[in-house]
């Protein structure tokens, strides 16, 4: 049951200084246009094109359909505050943005991992890829991620749910997320913590273990391969996937395995503006546009629309 008797909280963004507000609003605009549309037309180009429905490309789907429900979770709430003096959000509003963000973190975590398991069968196992990746361990694996996802978010926002709220309404973050609104609470957060730990060592340090794991028995595929060439475009094609992996791995748990009392809100808001804000925008060019089969799919769309 909720016993807050807040009714709206005050969210004060990364920066209070008023001459930074017009320079800040264009960057999370420009981000918002680059991470929404980079997103967009891979879920255009994926769907559009039949050669693109192969287990790897419906992954990138997914990807790209999280992103951007964690960018339009976030940022267009941003703009808005921004642009007026009012900076309050809802009770209601600031649960629904962590119920969304929370199953975006979840979903992304595991897609990960997920991505990292297809690239380990197709360069370990290229011929039994078809028959290993089939349509129904497609599915089997992105019903697990989508399970995974909302079990996550309900679990941590109902737990937020039952907190009180009957102090401090200022939230000293961007956007309405876990550690901020613990430091809230005037009811004991225990519970919160612990569940917040168990999701931090089995999702994020745990699916980073894994993709990990799968990186290398790609690596050690790699090194087998006899070409310079075939080489050089397989690790530079990895090292790009585990650069962006790190990014939104490690302060993801550095976010969440720290207890609410140890919260510092400014060095943490710069921490979270890395896996809410640039790996959103990175993924689309990273997995996919430096694809040449997305590559010719986005081309096929944009002539579809300019005849």
């Amino acid at each position: 049951m909720n016993n807050s008797i807040v009714t709206e909280l005050m969210i004060l963004g990364l920066t209070q200084k008023p001459e930074l507000q017009g320079v800040l609003f264009i960057i999370f605009l420009f981000i918002y246009f680059v991470a929404f549309l980079g997103n967009m037309l891979i879920v255009i180009a994926v769907v559009y094109n039949t050669s693109l429905h192969t287990p790897m490309y419906v992954l990138l789907l997914a990807l790209a359909i999280v992103d951007i429900i964690c960018t339009t979770s976030i940022i267009p709430k941003i703009l808005a505050t921004m642009l007026t003096s009012r900076k309050t959000i809802s009770y209601g509003g600031c649960m629904s943005q962590l119920f969304f963000f929370t199953w975006s973190l979840g979903a992304e975590m595991v897609l990960f991992t997920t991505m990292a398991y297809d690239r380990y069968v197709a360069i370990c196992f290229p011929l039994r890829y078809s028959a290993i990746m089939n349509h129904y361990m497609c599915v089997a694996l992105l019903s697990v991620v989508m399970a995974i996802a909302v079990t996550n978010s309900w679990v941590h926002t109902g737990l937020i749910l039952r907190l009180t709220f009957c102090g401090s309404n200022t939230i000293d973050h961007f956007f309405c997320e876990i550690p901020p609104l613990l430091a809230l609470s005037c009811s004991p957060v225990r519970i919160n913590e612990v569940m917040v730990y168990v999701a931090d060592i089995t999702l994020a340090i745990g699916d980073f273990t894994l993709t990990c794991i799968s990186y290398c028995f790609i690596i050690a595929a790699i090194l087998r391969i006899r070409t310079t060439e075939g080489k050089r475009k397989a690790f530079s094609t990895c090292s790009s996937h585990l650069i962006v992996v790190s990014l939104y791995y490690s302060p993801v748990i550095y976010t969440y395995i720290s207890p609410a009392s140890s919260y510092t809100f400014e060095r943490d808001k710069m921490v979270a503006a890395l896996y809410t804000l640039v790996t959103p925008t990175l993924n689309p060019i990273v997995y996919s546009f430096r694809n040449k089969d997305m590559q010719a799919g986005i081309r096929k769309v944009f002539a579809c629309l300019t005849h």
